[in-house]
C-alpha cells in the first residue's frame, strides 16, 4: 500500500503532495520518476513550451505546435535579390553569396532553356 509523499518543487520551492492515487497512476503508466514540480509549475512549463516564439540558436524559428500546416511547421523564408532582374525575392534557404539567387520568374526562364 502506497502512502502520500511530500515533495519540494524544484522551481518554486513549495511543498506539494504526491498522493497514493497519483503514485498508482504513475506506476500503471510505467513512469519511474516522481514529479519534481508542483502542478502550477508543470502547467506554466507546458504553457511556455507550447507558446514560445523565441528563435532557436541555429537560426531556425520555432513556430510552436499551433502554426503547423499538414503536421509540418512552415518554412522560414530569407530575403534575397535576384541575380538576373534585381527584384527582391524570398527563398527557403539562406543565401551564402557564392552562387546566384533567382526570383521564381527568372528561375523558370533559366530552367526552361
Amino acid at each position: 500500500m502506497l502512502g502520500d509523499k511530500i515533495i519540494v518543487c524544484r522551481d518554486c520551492g513549495t511543498e506539494f503532495t504526491f498522493t497514493a492515487g497519483e503514485q498508482t497512476f504513475y506506476a500503471n503508466r510505467g513512469l519511474q520518476n516522481e514529479p519534481s514540480r508542483c502542478s502550477s509549475c508543470r502547467t506554466t512549463r507546458k504553457f511556455n513550451r507550447l507558446f514560445q516564439d523565441e528563435e532557436e540558436p541555429s537560426g531556425y524559428v520555432n513556430y510552436g505546435t499551433f502554426a503547423s500546416f499538414g503536421g509540418r511547421t512552415p518554412r522560414q523564408m530569407h530575403t534575397a535579390t535576384c541575380a538576373q532582374c534585381g527584384q527582391a525575392t524570398e527563398v527557403p534557404f539562406r543565401p551564402r553569396g557564392d552562387r546566384p539567387v533567382y526570383c521564381s520568374d527568372c528561375y523558370s526562364r533559366i530552367r526552361g532553356q
